[in-house]
């Protein structure tokens, strides 16, 4: 007979960091703080854009990659997302309707956004007074509605395109990829596996789980994002500096007053009227809206701006991966609405042209229907020049914006993802199929947590009530 003896290994006390240093938030607040004050070291070290030293080009490298891990996945999120959300759409009873409420809102929000931005260039005169003499020469590529109709048809089956530049020394090829093409590719994909029926079945769920294992990759990715802060913002001052704001000063302010009046006034209005705290909106998207700022790209930012879509303002998984997407890539209130109109009134004020009516009108249409014209680009120049051409302004103008366009380009982008997670909850709302418990529930960062950690904690929590209810 053996004795056998239970003996209970010491307890180890682990490290773990208080529940507010592990916040999202204030991690991102810590990594523009430090990015900042690393940017600043630079700058005044000696670093430039053409000449880095070692940290300027360590912080340029550190947020360059993080852009390029983001939209790495960005190709393969859009495809997934879009044909597994049109192949849910198939147990909603009024998808088309969802659809178009989806279009008609971003329609009006487009247009309240641009009515501000008139507002303010007029009332603010910011191309008035500025002291540039020089009249800038832009030659970048230039928005144009022809390419726009003929972009909607890809060039091949996944919407790359590539280009080759030659030198003395080497032919470097760099690939491209077209955001607006992709999604018309997915589109009719999952139009085409919901017409075939059963025999489409193992495709669908190939690509249910081919995303969800994407998803993983981006939620890694995601989660280093504080680090790609650092690289970001610390760059940014490092390279431009908040000196290049200098005689555009005006025009500076009158772009972050209109975002902010979008951002602060008229998107709580539109959640007030709804029905709907603004409060839980605004700590529901808050995440998606920081990682914008630092990162300037809707479409880096898109799975974040899902999940807390449909973790946080509790939108159906099966329309916010329609809807959501959809709006990365032609709901911009920032870069294509705001922007555009206040740049067109300072551009004619500086070449000393005054606008009538009819060219105000312009403007207004323009920025509520070429958003979608600029998909897959880079947004805002392109969609200025658009603006502009269609106006009758002179392009040269782009080329005096240029030099502080980075640092618009962070308020822009939350804006634009602020309302990419906005519309989706509306139209939910509308429609009745908004989780109002999940939205109304305390932020618990549930956004950052895996599904499978997810279901451990809350199975975990109804073990714990029920122990306390023994």
């Amino acid at each position: 007979m053996s004795n056998s003896t239970n003996t209970t290994s010491p307890s180890r006390t682990q490290f773990r960091l208080p529940a507010w240093a592990r916040s999202f938030g204030v991690q991102i607040i810590a990594a523009l703080l430090i990015g900042l004050v690393l940017g600043l070291i630079a700058k005044y070290t000696g670093s430039t854009k053409s000449s880095p030293n070692g940290l300027g080009a360590t912080l340029q490298t550190i947020g360059s990659s993080y852009v390029s891990l983001l939209q790495t996945a960005v190709v393969p999120l859009i495809f997934t997302a879009v044909v597994s959300s049109i192949a849910n759409l198939r147990q909603v009873s009024n998808a088309a309707r969802l659809a178009w409420n989806t279009l008609l809102w971003f329609a009006i929000t487009s247009l309240i956004a641009v009515v501000i931005g008139i507002g303010l260039g007029v009332l603010l005169q910011p191309g008035a007074g500025t002291g540039i003499t020089q009249k800038a020469e832009y030659s970048g590529k230039t928005g144009d509605w022809w390419a726009f109709l003929t972009g909607l048809f890809p060039k091949n089956f996944l919407g790359l395109g590539a280009s080759t530049t030659v030198t003395d020394s080497a032919a470097t090829t760099s690939v491209s990829f077209n955001v607006l093409q992709i999604l018309v590719i997915a589109i009719a994909v999952g139009i085409a596996a919901l017409k075939v029926g059963k025999a489409a079945e193992p495709f669908l769920n190939f690509t249910a789980s081919a995303l969800a294992v994407i998803q993983k990759v981006l939620w890694w990715i995601i989660r280093i994002a504080p680090l790609g802060t650092i690289g970001l913002i610390g760059n940014a001052v490092a390279v431009y500096g908040w000196d290049t704001i200098g005689s555009l000063g005006k025009f500076t302010v009158a772009i972050y007053i209109g975002l902010a009046l979008v951002l602060f006034v008229v998107y709580p209005i539109l959640v007030r009227t709804h029905g709907l705290s603004i409060k839980q909106y605004f700590t529901g998207v808050w995440p998606a809206v920081q990682l914008a700022f630092v990162s300037r790209s809707s479409i880096g930012t898109l799975p974040l701006t899902q999940r807390v879509t449909e973790r946080n303002l509790g939108v159906p998984s099966g329309y916010a991966s329609f809807a959501v997407p959809l709006g990365a890539t032609t709901k911009m209130d920032g870069c294509a609405a705001i922007y555009p109109a206040v740049a067109a009134i300072f551009v004619a004020q500086f070449f000393g042209i005054n606008l009538d009516l009819s060219q105000y009108l312009l403007i207004v249409l323009v920025s509520v229907l070429g958003s979608a014209a600029t998909a897959g680009t880079t947004g805002a120049v392109v969609m200025l020049t658009l603006t502009l051409s269609t106006v009758g302004l002179p392009l040269a103008g782009v080329g005096l914006l240029l030099a502080i366009d980075p640092i618009l380009d962070m308020g822009r982008t939350a804006v634009n993802v602020a309302g990419q997670a906005l519309v989706p909850t509306l139209v939910a709302k509308r429609q009745r199929i908004l989780d109002e418990s999940l939205y109304n529930a305390s932020r618990q960062a549930t956004a950052f947590i895996d599904d499978s950690e997810a279901r451990s904690e809350s199975d975990s929590s109804e073990r714990e009530l029920a122990a306390a209810k023994a």
